[in-house]
């Protein structure tokens, strides 16, 4: 049982272009699962200073996950917010590239330290597997923490 009832299983990291498509149907399958997740299409409350309460949800997150696509590696790569989001979860133990219509290779050219993360790709499992996957390593990483 979590101590602070604001901290997030995960943190979902992923391109502007990308919180009305795989982005939230990443998010919903993972809510289905059980994973508590951080996404600020549903919890950056209208008026909010945007950048201020992303900072909170890394802050308030165990993990993070990022869901790496076309749209992401254009972003990281001209500096936007995806790639401030990714200085920070690199630090992190835990962090999960999720791969969805890209490579490794291509990913490489763009952040070869997130490349060299073991993660999971929507090319090999639909993306209900991948949410499943993550869902039973949150639980693990959970015993691990209140053991």
């Amino acid at each position: 049982m979590r101590q602070d009832p604001d901290l997030r299983d995960v943190f979902l990291c992923h391109a502007w272009d990308d919180r009305r498509s795989v982005a939230t149907e990443l998010h919903d399958l993972l809510k289905a699962e059980g994973v508590s997740v951080w996404f600020s299409e549903k919890d950056i409350v209208l008026g909010q200073p945007f950048m201020r309460e992303i900072d909170k949800g890394l802050a308030k997150s165990r993990t993070g996950l990022v869901l790496v696509t076309p749209a992401l590696l254009e972003r990281v790569d001209s500096g936007g917010i995806s790639d401030k989001e990714l200085s920070e979860l690199l630090a992190r133990d835990l962090l999960i590239p999720v791969m969805h219509k890209t490579t490794y290779a291509e990913l490489r050219t763009v952040s070869p330290l997130l490349a060299s993360r073991n993660g999971l790709n929507t090319a090999e499992d639909s993306m209900a597997v991948i949410a499943t996957k993550i869902a039973e390593l949150v639980a693990v990483e959970e015993e691990l923490a209140t053991a």
